[in-house]
């Protein structure tokens, strides 16, 4: 079994789309380990804020597997052209696969990300501060209390993540 991390955000109804992103997680993975919700401004374009944090769960599909899942949900949610530079209703990065370090031409594992942006760093580091990063050997509390926290600017959300039923 793979202890697998996932970047989730969205900067379209963010709210809706980060509950049925994880609803749909919990369907495909189980049981979710899931960060506090950031608000933060979009990076690389001029867009509306996102909302960002990680999930993480145990698996034991192939990395390639878990990647597919996570393009199929994606791609559930997309509202037409998608790229990575522009408004997105539901994005969600594979941050990490257990230790596995990756590096193919459509997928990095670990993320860059991981320790270029704080809205990926701080939640990693809040549900998994004590693993290590696979290629820096320290743990992601020890990045996250190095990172320059001044560059980005992340408001806590308070978000009910558990969309409700009507009775």
């Amino acid at each position: 079994m793979a202890r697998v991390y996932v970047g989730i955000g969205s900067n379209i109804e963010p709210e809706r789309h980060l509950c049925a992103g994880l609803a749909e997680l919990r369907r495909q993975f189980g049981l979710l380990s899931v960060s506090t919700v950031y608000a933060n401004a979009a990076v690389g374009f001029a867009g509306a804020d996102f909302l960002n944090g990680v999930a993480g769960f145990t698996t034991d599909l192939t990395v390639h597997a878990v990647a597919a899942s996570l393009r199929d949900i994606e791609a559930a949610h997309r509202r037409g052209a998608d790229p990575k530079s522009a408004s997105r209703a539901l994005d969600l990065d594979l941050l990490l696969y257990d230790d596995l370090v990756l590096r193919e031409s459509r997928l990095r594992i670990p993320r860059d990300e991981i320790i270029r942006h704080a809205f990926v760093l701080k939640p990693l580091a809040e549900i998994a501060g004590d693993r290590r990063h696979p290629l820096l050997g320290a743990t992601f509390a020890e990045l996250w209390a190095a990172f320059d926290q001044s560059r980005e600017t992340l408001t806590p959300v308070a978000l009910r993540l558990e969309p409700q039923r009507s009775r």
